[in-house]
């Protein structure tokens, strides 16, 4: 659909998003705008003349701009330690055939704030198939085609280094999870689209920060602020939720900081947390529980109503998780995410919930049940190294999820003694018992008997000792042949 019959079409959605008719409204204000297969900045603004009332209440407060974004440059260690002969090339490409490239987001708050950028982001004034037909020239190699439908061509340079380029856009209609996107040659309005304004600076390659909604303003002074109005960033993506409570924890200095008016948007729009797939939702809330202030966060994301719309219990376990929280600071990190989570759960039928949401690893999955089912029998049936080291012989647990229970009952000792263990070899084997004429599952069960006989002993008994225990065992063995009951 062309530029005037979209406009006119997007106009006319009850439900079209904010973010478009704001831009729409403020066009005189973009000088030079211009957009991809649409009408130009004045046309568009003839557009706009008959705006329904209702678009008009969706555009929320408009962001701060500056007049002139370029606003200082760079010299840092950080950002030359980026320039690899590879994106040296890759730079002198666009230069070639006269695009803009500049690097976006993250990187750009990364290396203003002195660290290291790990990912690289670029954004560009040409479209993807002007990447396509300029890489295709330079007999450069394209992977991952995926991303081209909102922008991004992923160039492999020399054969040696990926990077992402996406084309400046606009998400013209988004449902809360997806955007249609049309491209533009206007970075302000590709930064008006993003969702904070420290991630809404570019760094061109002579060293220059543009930043057009105060960004580095806010990074200085450790706030995280949503661009613009906090309610359409929100409802454009509602992962956004997520990414706030994130980088606050990354960038904030202290736990109680937050815009009143903020929380109350990110609370009226929780349920569109449900929108949003579970894989997406624990990438997330893995680096939340792991990052500064996870306890704070953790209890004001519930006071948001967000914990349940993560497969979390509507009534979480809050007094557990505080004091796992502070009992965890006395073990060496890292720790596995999902210990945090485990803390707010009251049962095993919580962890399959959990999982059945957030999409589990099997381990997580495994080690969320583990816990759930043993941390009651700690300081009772578990008291000392010897328990623990029997615990670990069990079919059923593996010797990290007991180590991660020692973690989770504060049993700092006993996880280090744990941890120095070196389980001994049994001295017999299914191969040794086939005189037995044991058959099938037999031998496991058999084998395991013999384990925790062996266990009690200190680990001493030999095969001549354990294989005297025999008779005993098989005598306690059910047949077979005979069908057992189960619950």
């Amino acid at each position: 659909m062309h530029g005037s019959c979209l406009i006119a079409k997007l106009l006319t959605l009850p439900r079209s998003t904010a973010l478009v008719s704001s831009r729409l409204l403020q066009g005189s204000c973009y000088n030079g705008t211009s957009v991809c297969r649409m009408a130009s900045p004045a046309e568009i603004a003839k557009k706009t003349t008959n705006i329904s009332s209702e678009i008009i209440a969706q555009l929320g407060k408009p962001p701060k701009m500056r007049e002139n974004p370029a606003i200082k440059k760079v010299d840092s260690d950080e950002f030359h330690s980026i320039f690899t002969p590879e994106l040296e090339a890759l730079v002198a490409m666009f230069k070639k055939y006269d695009y803009e490239l500049r690097i976006a987001g993250g990187a750009v708050r990364d290396i203003l704030m002195n660290i290291k950028p790990k990912d690289i982001d670029f954004a560009t004034t040409a479209t993807p198939e002007q990447m396509k037909e300029m890489f295709g020239k330079e007999e450069v190699r394209l992977i991952n085609a995926k991303g081209e439908k909102h922008g991004t061509i992923t160039p492999r340079i020399h054969n040696k280094e990926n990077f992402e380029v996406t084309t400046l856009r606009i998400d013209v209609r988004t449902d809360g999870r997806h955007a249609d996107v049309v491209f533009t040659t206007d970075w302000q309005l590709d930064a008006n689209r993003r969702d904070l304004t420290i991630n809404s600076m570019f760094l061109g390659f002579d060293g220059t920060v543009y930043d057009y909604f105060y960004g580095y303003e806010d990074l200085e002074q450790r706030r995280v602020v949503f661009v613009g109005d906090a309610d359409v960033r929100i409802k454009e993506d509602y992962l956004r939720i997520l990414r706030y409570f994130r980088f606050y924890g990354r960038i904030a200095e202290r736990p109680d900081c937050h815009d009143k008016a903020t929380l109350a948007a990110i609370k009226a729009n929780s349920e569109g947390l449900a929108r949003i797939s579970g894989e997406r939702i624990w990438a997330e809330l893995q680096k939340i529980v792991v990052g500064n202030f996870n306890r704070e966060l953790i209890l004001e994301m519930n006071n948001c109503e967000l914990l349940q719309q993560c497969g979390l219990p509507i009534h979480p376990h809050l007094e557990e998780f505080e004091r796992l929280c502070v009992d965890l600071k006395r073990f060496h990190e890292p720790h596995y995410p999902i210990l945090y989570l485990i803390g707010l759960l009251h049962s095993s039928e919580q962890a399959m919930k959990l999982h059945e949401r957030l999409k589990l690893s099997a381990y997580e999955r495994d080690l969320a049940l583990f816990i759930t089912q043993q941390r009651e029998r700690v300081n009772s049936e578990y008291v000392c190294l010897r328990d623990y080291q029997k615990l670990c012989l069990q079919p059923y647990a593996k010797r990290d999820y007991v180590e991660q229970l020692l973690k989770y009952a504060n049993k700092l000792e006993l996880y280090e003694q744990l941890k120095e263990w070196q389980m001994p070899s049994l001295p017999v084997n299914g191969h040794t018992l086939k005189p037995y004429g044991l058959a099938g599952k037999q031998v496991g069960v058999v084998l395991n008997e013999l384990r925790l006989l062996w266990a009690d002993s200190d680990f001493t008994l030999s095969a001549e000792q354990l294989l005297e225990k025999m008779p005993a065992i098989l005598e306690q063995l059910p047949s077979p042949n005979k069908k057992q009951r189960t619950e």
